[in-house]
């Protein structure tokens, strides 16, 4: 796993962890997923062992500094263990409540937002981005310069055939931001500004040319596609995208950990993140910069949440939407994501 920057706005992975494992296959009731023997829930306590044999040799060759990992299954919580240090220097212990940051598990919880708006009715999947963003209206298509004297990275643009929807944006089939031909382009024509919001990012974005034509194609979009969706939530919902998930999503669900931004009083459960050498482990000098802002809550990353918190979230999907009787999606919703 590597601390270094990814290219294009991807969130990168760092030498620390939690690892949800779901072989959750019943619904149950509930504020928090109880805990359960693992052969009452058809595991085996034996086999369960060896995901922190595996998670300690990870710690003990310098691969991470440690983890908190869970597993569920029938309803019940069959291993839940923190290992390692959450902070090597001060000899902090990892515990079960560390907070990290989630990166790419964030865009599971945006479509989760999106496709509660499209149920009220305010979104439809095949709608284009443009309904929302209008800055989406004229989208080009980068192609790569073949021509002799053309340098690596030098591009054209043609019209796009079609618009990009809400659709293309969250199955990462838009060209927005996929680390194709318009990769250098992004950067330069949408700089990610820490001191501004999503709104504003998004209607940069709409200048960006896609990798491809739209819907032609599956690529992964880091941060521009998901946080596009961020701000569809926003306009769609008439509430920013943070409060959304707070009001919509975590406090329904009884993740009192998730948000965009830690507060002071829970900011010594934070886990230190680091990047890995080849002999050891070296703390991050500074946050990344999806993470290192206040006020850009996107939808591709920028997420903290704890192990306890996204098993919540997860629990939600696997009983089809529902979680205490409270419920965010149909559960034909569910099965389409």
């Amino acid at each position: 796993m590597r601390a270094n920057s990814a290219r294009n706005g991807a969130c990168p992975r760092w030498p620390v962890a939690f690892v949800l494992v779901f072989l959750l296959a019943v619904a149950t009731t509930g504020a928090q997923v109880p805990a359960g023997v693992p052969e009452d829930v058809g595991l085996s306590a034996k086999r369960l062992e060896r995901i922190g044999e595996m998670i300690q040799r990870a710690i003990d060759t310098k691969q991470i500094s440690g983890a908190v990992s869970v597993v569920a299954r029938r309803g019940r919580v069959a291993h839940f263990e923190a290992r390692g240090l959450k902070d090597i220097e001060a000899n902090a212990p990892m515990r079960k409540d560390t907070i990290f940051p989630i990166a790419s598990m964030t865009k599971p919880v945006t479509a989760v937002a999106v496709l509660m708006l499209v149920e009220e009715g305010k979104v439809r999947l095949s709608d284009p981005v443009s309904r929302f963003i209008s800055e989406f209206r004229h989208t080009k298509v980068a192609i790569p310069r073949s021509d002799a004297g053309a340098e690596e990275g030098d591009i054209y643009t043609v019209p796009a055939k079609r618009e990009i929807t809400v659709h293309d944006l969250i199955t990462h089939t838009s060209g927005l931001g996929s680390f194709g031909a318009a990769g250098e382009a992004t950067a330069r024509i949408a700089p990610r500004d820490l001191t501004g919001t999503v709104a504003d990012w998004a209607a940069a974005l709409g200048a960006v040319p896609l990798d491809f034509q739209p819907g032609t194609r599956w690529a992964y979009s880091g941060l521009a596609g998901t946080d596009t969706l961020g701000r569809i939530v926003e306009v769609a919902s008439g509430l920013t995208f943070d409060e959304f998930l707070r009001l919509r999503v975590f406090e329904p669900l009884g993740m009192k950990d998730t948000a965009f931004n830690v507060p002071e009083d829970k900011r010594q459960r934070v886990v230190t993140l680091y990047v890995r050498t080849p002999d050891r482990l070296e703390p991050r000098p500074a946050l990344p910069e999806w993470l290192a802002t206040t006020t850009l809550h996107g939808g591709g990353g920028g997420l903290w949440s704890t192990a306890e918190d996204y098993l919540q979230f997860a629990h939600m999907q696997v009983n089809g939407g529902d979680l205490n009787g409270t419920r965010l999606l149909g559960s034909r919703t569910v099965d389409l994501m």
